[in-house]
Parts: structure tokens; sequence; C-alpha cells
């Protein structure tokens, strides 16, 4: 199949699962071409299957904001007709499930049918999709793509709820390639983040509010108190100023790594105790799904796709959202006692492996297939 890709480039959960997804896709034999504003930062190597088109918006001194979505549409219209895509897979509502709408219109004007999929990740539907003046586009793109898959139940409910849409929502999860997890060594030194005697919390996300990093923080606050550790934080984002504030006021800053963002998580969650999700909404946690991989369990809320990954007194433990006391006693418990730690890696291993790629990648094939086969 020829495969048109459209998402975010960036460090959030939809760039990287869009990515990985084409990068499959690609190893498989198929023909995928990435349309996005930069190259996804995990778009990384060289196969002789994989495209990237840039989408290039100019300034123009008429418009006070740039209309990317118009470039967006006319670019995906070029590379439609050119490499001649046989479907088109967008990631993430807004804008580019419209966006994909319109290209499609206008492909059809010139008679060539191009279907589109929409898969929605979590907050174009449970943030950005309930702001109302959103509702009436994504309500109108949702109910014409020709199929909308979503990253959980828990956001697949979510979705109907909200919009009421006449379409369909299949789930197909995140996922990850459990082979690159299976083998991997504690690249990074344990010793360079902790003494012999100390536990690591560890912490990924985009800092944003519903992120909830200050939990984070007080978790390990409580907790460093009764055994010793540290945190280390991945990430960056519009919080950061927030968090910096807090740890002062907690006298913690010098028991708290911040390493910023990368690309390659694995390397640093091989030194890891505990992953802390302290998410006030989460549609899927593929976060908390790498670090489950790596056999780490985790401390999370328990709210959206969260209890679909991480399940409790198995895998690690949930708590409400904003109970950070209940999360630092959970998290005290498990350090605490050496037979059920041992137990609840191993769960999470095999918790992981579900969500394995060579699971998920045929629901996809098969999906595609499907909604050429129907046509538009």
């Amino acid at each position: 199949m020829n495969i048109g890709i459209v998402c975010y480039p960036t460090f959030g959960g939809s760039g990287v699962v869009a990515t990985e997804l084409g990068i499959a896709l690609a190893d498989k034999g198929h023909k995928v071409h990435f349309i996005t504003y930069s190259q996804p930062f995990r778009l990384n190597q060289f196969n002789d299957n994989l495209f990237y088109h840039e989408v290039n918006v100019n300034d123009y001194p008429l418009f006070d904001y740039q209309p990317y979505e118009s470039v967006l549409a006319s670019k995906i219209v070029d590379v439609a007709i050119y490499e001649r895509l046989d479907i088109l897979h967008v990631h993430y509502a807004i804008p580019h499930a419209s966006v994909a709408y319109l290209a499609q219109q206008i492909l059809k004007s010139r008679k060539i049918k191009l279907p589109y999929i929409t898969t929605l990740h979590g907050t174009d539907i449970t943030l950005v999709g309930q702001d109302p003046s959103f509702e009436p586009v994504i309500f109108f793109s949702l109910n014409n793509s020709n199929a909308i898959t979503s990253v959980s139940e828990s956001l697949r409910k979510d979705t109907l709820k909200t919009f009421k849409i006449a379409n369909d929502v299949r789930v197909i999860p995140n996922f990850i390639k459990i082979e690159e997890y299976e083998n991997t060594k504690d690249i990074c030194h344990r010793h360079r983040f902790a003494k012999d005697n100390e536990k690591i919390l560890i912490h990924i996300s985009n800092f944003r509010k519903v992120k909830r990093v200050e939990d984070v923080l007080r978790v390990f606050d409580i907790v460093r108190k009764k055994i010793p550790s540290k945190l280390i934080l991945i990430g960056d984002g519009p919080e950061r100023p927030q968090i910096d504030k807090l740890c002062r006021e907690l006298d913690t800053c010098n028991d708290i790594i911040s390493v910023g963002k990368i690309a390659n998580p694995r390397e640093i969650l091989g030194v890891a105790d505990v992953f802390i999700l302290p998410s006030e909404t989460e549609s899927f946690g593929l976060s908390a799904l790498e670090a489950m991989a790596m056999k780490i369990p985790v401390i999370s809320t328990n709210t959206g796709g969260i209890p679909e990954l991480n399940i409790h007194g198995k895998t690690g433990f949930m708590s409400k959202v904003g109970d950070y006391e209940d999360m630092a006693r959970q998290t005290i418990a498990l350090l605490s006692d050496e037979a059920l730690y041992a137990s609840f890696k191993a769960n999470a291993f095999e918790q992981a492996k579900k969500f394995d790629l060579n699971r998920i990648l045929p629901m996809y094939e098969d999906l595609y297939r499907e909604v050429i086969k129907a046509g538009i």
C-alpha cells in the first residue's frame, strides 16, 4: 500500500506513535509518506520506503496568523496526486481531520479518491475538543472520516459521549517494539544518578498542566523522607517554572535530576525503580507502557485509559487524581517489600507484551485494506 501519514512531529505521544507506525509499515514493504511541518524527531533512519514531505508556510503581511491548514491541505493534494496515495492516515483530530476532509474533496473534484482514517489520541477530544469553538468542525470531520480509531476504550467512550457521532470508533491501542526492551542494559550507569542505597523514581511528560507534574514532586518529597531516593524528570513544557518553584519550596532540588527532552527514554528508564504518572486525564499512557516494558512498576492515577494498561495490585498501584499522599504510601509500600516488588516487575513486563507492535500493526493494516476496499 501507498500510505500518507499526517501528524504533529513533536515529542508528544501522538507524534511518537504515528512515526513508529510509519516506520513499521515501511519495514513491511509499504510506502509511507509523512506530511508534516518538520521532520518527526523519531524519523531518523534511512528506509527506501519512507518519504518526508515538508509543509512550508510562508509569512504574508495580509494574515495575522499563518494559514497552516490551507497549506497542509494543498500539500496533501500534491502528494496524493504525484505519489498515488491509496489512503491517508491523520493523527490528532485538530486540525488534521478537517484538513483531510478538505483535501479529499479537492481530489474528488479531480476524479481522484483518497479515503482517510482519523486516529484520536486523547486531548484532541478530552480537552481541546470540548471547546465549543471547535465542536462543529470536529463533529463534521469525524462524521465524514472513512474510519476512526482511538487508542483506548475509555477514549472511544468519551468521543461517542462528547460528540454523539454516527461513525463508529475502533480501538487500536498504542504499542511498543517489545524486542527493543527485552535486552536493554543499564546504559546510563545507575551510579551516576543515585547511591547504592537510594531508589530512583522517574517521570516522563510534556509538562503540561494536565500531567500534574507538581504531584510527582509531592510524592517524591514524602517518599524520600522514608526511603533514600532520587527523582529523574524527563521532558519539558509550560509548567517548568512552577515545578522549579515547588522544588525550592520543598527543598528537594538537590535530589531531582532534570534531563530535558530525550528522543529515546529507554536509555534512562533502565536505571529507574518506579514510574510516577499522576495525570488528570490520560487516554492511554504511552510513557507508562515504555516503563513497564523496562520492568518498572507504575504508580498512577485511575483516570481515562490508564486502568486498561496499569493493573492495580499487579503491575503497579492507582490512586484518585490529586491524591499524591496515597500515591506516596503505595510507592513506599512497594519499595519496602522486595518480594512484592519483584512480582510487580515481572507482571509489568508481561502486561507490556500485550501491546507489542507485532500484535497491533496487523490491526492497522487490516483497517487500511478494509477502508480502501470500501471506497468513498
